[in-house]
């Protein structure tokens, strides 16, 4: 049986949305509650401790 390699298989999110998380994070000095508060603004509904567990998962990826 062949495996994914997928990185975000295990995700409900979309990788667009994950990727845009993380990108807001690292790229604007933003804290992760406030990238929570600009995604609640947009209909994204994810909690600060998503940001930091999708900052540390997937930025070494991003920065690759």
């Amino acid at each position: 049986m062949a495996r994914s390699n997928n990185p975000f298989r295990y995700f409900d999110s979309s990788p667009e949305v994950i990727h845009t998380v993380v990108m807001m994070y690292v790229k604007y000095p933003l804290s992760r509650r406030n990238v929570e508060d600009l995604l609640a603004e947009r209909g994204i509904d994810i909690c600060y401790e998503t940001v930091r567990l999708w900052w540390n998962r997937f930025s070494p990826m991003f920065a690759a």
